[in-house]
């Protein structure tokens, strides 16, 4: 990929206002990159699949305006989030987990205030890589218990044989399409894997396939508006539980932008700046929480359709948009994806979050971590621990999930931890 950065130039830059045959014809490829990952994530926690493509399209679109249509980024539903939207969905319901993402979208909004006012050197002694490593380690193992449980235990609670091949047949299938496909299948094999699996899974007989048949063509998804479905009520812990994660999906927003500015030359940091972005990225953020959809994030799948298709229109991205938030009210569409069984979605997470847990340990030896230094072996020691093994902290009605308290505890230690510890001096 680094070479098609160096050797080509864009077909359509970011302001080219490509053919209608074209727009419609790229904008669905680009939506077809994003749409495995993007439905994925309500699936786990239990949302409505149609709320997620509407708010991942709306965020998108929202996303475009405040960066003035400058960066083209599609904006997904954000994996990060996972693990502590399903805890606060079993306790609390999605009222709580739209406080959290309003919130995420706010701290967002604030660093970017921040960052337009003294800069965004402080970022990096806030989130060094030796507190974001561990954590995003953290985001993809901490989830690797449920993947497995969904892969082996029916309804019922029973260990089912079938649910274990569909599995591990749906985990080899993506593996494949990930190592031996090339070109713009080769950056959708989430996509690739859930079909094949979906069919692996119906030669099975355990999918249910009444959802879909008693599913209308149009329907309104599930929102979930404040005031309007339900009543908001102050939510501390979902508050606290979901705003320190924000700082860890900063870096990626990050990491994507300078990807970003390689691969399409420019220098987004300086124009439109990154307090826009952030800013763009938090207000997405707010509407998702505003109709009931998972928080969002930037994509690393969009960047490799931008490399591999050399189109980089922002009337693309916004194409994609558009038809994400109509595929939310295809009712067949949202019925299809939640009739989709449990092991087909384990297949599945077992390379993303491993894929996730992966990234953060890239992001250790790209840094060139020394973990002789006692300082950065307990940050990273602590942040796995804690996060992993579920370390959750409860004071009434206050909760703190494990990722949260493993992001705090990461920071609050490099802030206060000396560089070299008094068995380290000479």
């Amino acid at each position: 990929m680094k070479d098609t950065f160096r050797n080509t130039e864009a077909v359509l830059d970011i302001g080219d206002r490509p053919k209608p045959f074209q727009w419609l014809g790229l904008s669905l490829q680009h939506l077809f990159t994003m749409f495995g990952a993007t439905v994925l994530v309500p699936r786990l926690v239990g949302l409505d699949p149609g709320i997620a493509l509407v708010s991942s399209g709306l965020g998108t679109l929202v996303y475009l305006t405040i960066t003035k249509g400058k960066i083209p980024a599609y904006l997904g539903s954000s994996f990060a989030f996972i693990a502590a939207m399903q805890m606060l969905m079993q306790t609390q319901g999605y009222p709580a987990i739209a406080q959290g993402a309003m919130t995420t979208g706010l701290v967002y909004l604030i660093v970017a205030v921040i960052i337009q006012k003294i800069g965004a050197a402080w970022l990096d002694k806030v989130l060094p890589p030796i507190v974001v490593g561990p954590v995003i380690m953290v985001i993809g193992l901490g989830l690797a218990a449920n993947a497995a449980n969904s892969a082996m235990f029916n309804e019922a609670g029973n260990y089912d044989f079938r649910y274990v091949f569909v599995a591990l047949a749906t985990l080899a299938l993506t593996i494949f399409f990930n190592m031996w496909f090339k070109g713009f299948l080769g950056l959708i094999p989430i996509l690739l894997g859930i079909v094949s699996g979906y069919i692996v899974a119906l030669l099975a007989g355990i999918v249910d396939l009444s959802l879909i048949a008693n599913a209308s063509w149009f329907s309104l998804p599930n929102f979930e508006i404040p005031f309007v479905q339900y009543t908001p009520t102050l939510q501390l812990g979902a508050i606290v539980t979901m705003a320190p994660i924000a700082f860890v999906t900063m870096t990626e927003h990050i990491g994507h932008l300078m990807v970003l500015n390689k691969l399409t030359k420019r220098n987004f940091f300086d124009n439109p700046g990154l307090s826009k972005t952030l800013a763009g990225d938090g207000a997405a953020q707010i509407v998702a929480g505003l109709i009931g959809g998972p928080p969002t994030t930037s994509y690393g799948e969009n960047i490799g359709v931008l490399a591999i298709t050399r189109v980089h229109s922002v009337f693309v991205i916004g194409g994609a948009a558009v038809f994400a938030v109509a595929l939310g009210f295809v009712g067949k569409m949202s019925a299809l994806i939640l009739s989709i069984p449990n092991p087909v979605i384990s297949g599945i997470s077992f390379v993303l979050f491993g894929v996730i847990a992966a990234s953060g340990l890239k992001i250790l030896i790209e840094n060139n971590i020394d973990f002789d230094r006692k300082k950065n072996l307990i940050i990273a020691s602590v942040i796995l621990v804690v996060g992993i093994g579920g370390l959750v902290l409860e004071i009434g009605t206050f909760t703190l999930s494990a990722m949260a308290l493993a992001t705090v505890l990461g920071i609050f230690l490099n802030l206060i931890l000396p560089e070299t510890s008094r068995s380290e001096e000479k």
